[in-house]
């Protein structure tokens, strides 16, 4: 991945901060000099202190206590989940009913730049190995019904919006040490897209703020 030339300093509210890819998101912007606020909705839960940084409570789910973190913001990074794992899917509209009324509020303060996660296997990749897509098809998107199904009516959502959107759509998530260096495809399938870090896929959005490229397309992205 091409590194951009140093950015200015950005106000980010990642949303969703105590999550996996939420706390990368928060180190990677904190570390890069940036002014982060992380919502959650349990403050407690975020064990991490720093100068640019504003822990706040919020929930998508009730729009009212979140508008007032919107104000005057740069980019928003929806790093939402559900709690569980391939055996606990359950109906969900966390992701499509959260992330409109987030869309909502963003309508309401003006804030434009947004990135939102989804996932690879929304959609199964012509250039993937056979037996990764026949995994994908048959495994994963049977164990995930639900929530495949929710995050595809949350993109349906966000693309219907006039905001600059970016959504994410990683393969396989890892807690490995951010590296800098990934390949990505923008409205395109990557070929071999198996893996990534949670912490590279936070690099990647934080270093891609203003890159006009990245604004109303969907980025597979992994090593």
């Amino acid at each position: 991945m091409e590194v951009q030339q140093k950015l200015p300093v950005y106000r980010i509210l990642v949303i969703g901060a105590n999550g996996g890819t939420g706390k990368q998101c928060v180190a990677i912007a904190l570390d890069a000099g940036h002014h982060v606020t992380a919502m959650l909705r349990n403050p407690d839960k975020l064990n991490l202190r720093h100068p640019n940084l504003e822990i706040v409570k919020g929930d998508l789910m009730q729009p009212d206590t979140i508008m007032r973190y919107l104000e005057n913001k740069d980019v928003v990074i929806s790093a939402i989940g559900v709690s569980g794992g391939l055996f606990s899917d359950k109906p969900t509209t966390l992701y499509s009913q959260g992330n409109k009324n987030l869309l909502n509020e963003m309508q309401k303060t003006g804030v434009q730049r947004a990135f939102f996660i989804s996932a690879s296997a929304i959609e199964i990749s012509p250039v993937l190995p056979l037996m990764v897509r026949l995994a994908e098809k048959y495994v994963l998107q049977k164990l995930l019904k639900h929530m495949y199904a929710d995050i595809t009516e949350m993109e349906n959502i966000v693309k219907q919006s006039g905001i600059d959107w970016t959504i994410m759509r990683p393969p396989k998530l890892t807690d490995k040490p951010v590296t800098g260096r990934c390949r990505f495809a923008i409205n395109n399938f990557l070929k071999n897209c198996l893996s990534i870090s949670r912490a590279d896929l936070a690099y990647f959005m934080i270093n891609n703020i203003t890159n006009e490229a990245t604004y109303k397309a969907t980025i597979e992205i992994g090593y």
